[in-house]
């Protein structure tokens, strides 16, 4: 007997897994709607009443300032204005939204608030902030979706990594593969926020590596964060991209002035 050819094998898992996604996205839909019912989801912002699967009403969500131009993460390391830079293309950064208190509540039930379902809905806003607008039906610019890694010790203790739960979401929204754990974070590092600039650089200095490097050579990768606030984080993934030889780019929900 002679055995099937190996594409027809990928036809039918692909169409298998096609299935599956279309099934379990019908399930979820039902079970959000009967959750819904039956305990109905209150806007944290204003007391409303709102989708669970968005958390915020749609009020709050419109009162979200966009960001409409792209942000430099080296700049912003460095303490310079991010705004405009011309001198290092490899950091550029695009963002959802402007941090406010409304944007903090979703990043704060995404992030710590066990809601990883609401990466579904905010890939559409990753998606929106992107260069050429892959939402809108323009072919994207990107080869592969990378996320920034959460060290080990993190990972476990939250029981997900908020930023690849939000590039497997994009990945599937605007039809570009996830290359899931292509960064790692090879030591912990200590929190940015009371540290200076020089002190941010040195904290992250060697704290990742890629781990395919062979899979990311001459790629153009998009690196998905939830929140960019001194943006050495993503200057040390940029670098640690860079060194492989890929062509990196950030998005984030939020940029934190």
């Amino acid at each position: 007997m002679i055995a099937p050819p190996a594409s027809r094998f990928r036809g039918a898992s692909r169409a298998l897994d096609g299935a599956a996604r279309a099934l379990c996205a019908a399930s979820l839909s039902v079970a959000a709607g009967l959750e819904d019912f039956v305990l109905p989801q209150r806007c944290p912002g204003c007391g409303a009443r709102a989708r669970a699967e968005r958390l915020l009403c749609d009020g709050c969500l419109a009162l979200a300032q966009p960001l409409a131009v792209p942000l430099c993460a080296r700049c912003l390391a460095r303490g310079d204005e991010p705004v405009g830079c011309v001198a290092h293309p490899g950091h550029a950064v695009w963002a959802g939204w402007v941090y406010d208190e409304r944007v903090a509540l979703l990043v704060h039930a995404l992030k710590y608030g066990d809601r990883p379902g609401l990466a579904l809905e905010l890939s559409a806003v990753l998606a929106r902030a992107l260069p050429g607008r892959p939402a809108a039906g323009v072919a994207p610019r990107f080869d592969l979706i990378v996320e920034v890694p959460l060290h080990g010790a993190r990972r476990r203790e939250r029981g997900y990594n908020q930023a690849a739960v939000l590039a497997e979401c994009l990945a599937d929204r605007i039809g570009v593969p996830r290359l899931a754990e292509a960064l790692e974070r090879v030591r912990p590092t200590r929190p940015q926020a009371r540290l200076g600039p020089a002190e941010r650089r040195a904290n992250l200095a060697g704290a990742f590596r890629a781990r395919r490097p062979a899979w990311l050579a001459g790629r153009n990768v998009l690196i998905v964060d939830d929140v960019l606030t001194t943006g050495a984080t993503l200057e040390a993934c940029f670098d640690a991209l860079s060194a492989t030889g890929a062509h990196p780019t950030g998005v984030t929900l939020a940029w934190a002035q």
